[in-house]
């Protein structure tokens, strides 16, 4: 027996040592089967600290005070509105401004019958112009593909050619500067920039 505790004991030491993550072992029914587990590294649970519900009841009421003194704060600017100051025009632009509006004329029936013919006209007209031109791209086409087969069985290197894309077609050269002159005698912000938001009724 005392041998037996003996070897266990040596068998610990010996585990213990090669395995840095041990903490304690599990004996399996096979004699002398020793198992190293992992360290969890765990903690026990903070204890949660109970606070008055005074304390607690008094805090939602603040809250609910800020959030109806803010509500309030914006139904007092209902009527303002942020200014769009891409469509807003100056008071002192539109008194001055001369310009006659234009004038509504009720047309008669026939005027109203004669407009729509004609764009009923109109309409037909473009739409056989738009057939006529689909017809003739649709037979340019064809005779190009029919044209570059033909070519292709005669000479693969004439057919090579002749798909390739030629510049000559569209001459185009730009000379100019690469990269954009730089500002002479530029004080650079050096990250630093005025603050220019409009501030708001309401806000």
């Amino acid at each position: 027996m005392i041998g037996i505790l003996n070897l266990a004991n040596a068998t610990f030491r010996s585990s213990s040592c090669l395995v840095s993550n041990s903490r304690n072992f599990s004996i399996f029914t096979n004699p002398l089967c020793f198992r190293a587990t992992q360290v969890l590294l765990a903690e026990p649970m903070k204890k949660k600290k109970k606070l008055d519900p005074a304390i607690i009841r008094a805090r939602d009421e603040r809250k609910k005070k800020r959030i109806e003194k803010r509500i309030r704060s914006l139904q007092k600017f209902t009527d303002h509105m942020k200014p769009i100051y891409e469509i807003d025009v100056l008071p002192e632009l539109l008194k001055n401004d001369e310009r006659i509006g234009h004038l509504t004329t009720s047309l008669s029936d026939e005027e109203v019958e004669r407009r729509r013919l004609l764009q009923r006209e109109w309409s037909l007209y473009k739409q056989d112009q738009w057939l006529k031109d689909l017809r003739v791209i649709k037979s340019i086409i064809t005779s190009q593909e029919i044209a570059l087969k033909e070519l292709k069985a005669v000479s693969k290197q004439l057919y090579k050619e002749a798909v390739e894309f030629d510049h000559l077609y569209i001459p185009y050269s730009v000379t100019g500067p690469v990269d954009t002159p730089s500002i002479q005698n530029y004080d650079s912000p050096d990250g630093e920039y005025i603050e220019t938001t409009v501030k708001y009724i309401g806000e």
